[in-house]
């Protein structure tokens, strides 16, 4: 039988997303928010703690954070306890707390004699590249979760984004305030982002007893 007549066989290839959680990443509880934040301390690793420290205070995006530079949080000679950036992905400038624990971490770390001379809050360690990139830092998050036994692909860098909002908004229901903090432009953003409808429909629902 000629092979033209053959039907046609392919691999058969696994699912990239097979056996992974996908769709929105979970925010951090505080409990976990603590258990890492220990974690570190102990470790004695000053950047990963004013990393973690300032991705939670600042809830700005990935590529935001990694590109920081030390005069956007530290001048005359002390941390900032209010500072402000512009956003690359929409051009608009946003503002953020640091809290007396982030500044504390984040004056040991620019201390730090690998800071010396960097313009950037957090160099890279590698040749070709000025400062942490991305994907670095989605490395670095996943050791993180990691190490206090969570599944890490439930976690990435936006669960850093919104851990401190998603408490904010659990503890005032202010989604405007959640808004401004995200840097968000419009409400309905911030409401798909929190997954506030279906988490307020679940609350109602588990507030019916049948």
């Amino acid at each position: 039988m000629p092979t033209d007549f053959l039907p046609a066989i392919r691999p058969q290839r696994v699912a990239w997303n097979k056996g992974r959680v996908v769709g929105q990443k979970r925010p951090l509880q505080p409990k976990h928010v603590w258990s890492i934040r220990v974690r570190l301390e102990m470790a004695d690793t000053p950047r990963d703690l004013a990393l973690f420290n300032m991705a939670i205070d600042s809830k700005l995006r990935g590529c935001d954070l990694v590109r920081l530079r030390v005069r956007d949080v530290f001048a005359a000679g002390r941390v900032r306890e209010r500072a402000s950036i512009t956003q690359r992905k929409t051009g608009q400038p946003v503002r953020f707390e640091i809290t007396e624990p982030t500044r504390q971490s984040l004056e040991h770390w620019i201390a730090n004699p690998e800071m010396r001379g960097a313009d950037f809050l957090w160099p890279s360690r590698f040749h070709g590249s000025p400062h942490l990139s991305t994907r670095q830092y989605a490395r670095i998050l996943r050791g993180w979760v990691t190490s206090i036994g969570l599944e890490p692909s439930a976690y990435g860098t936006h669960s850093m984004r919104r851990t401190k909002v998603a408490q904010i908004y659990k503890k005032t229901g202010n989604l405007r305030a959640v808004q401004l903090l995200l840097g968000h432009t419009k409400m309905d953003s911030t409401v798909r982002y929190l997954g506030v409808d279906l988490d307020d429909a679940l609350t109602i629902s588990e507030a019916i007893d049948l």
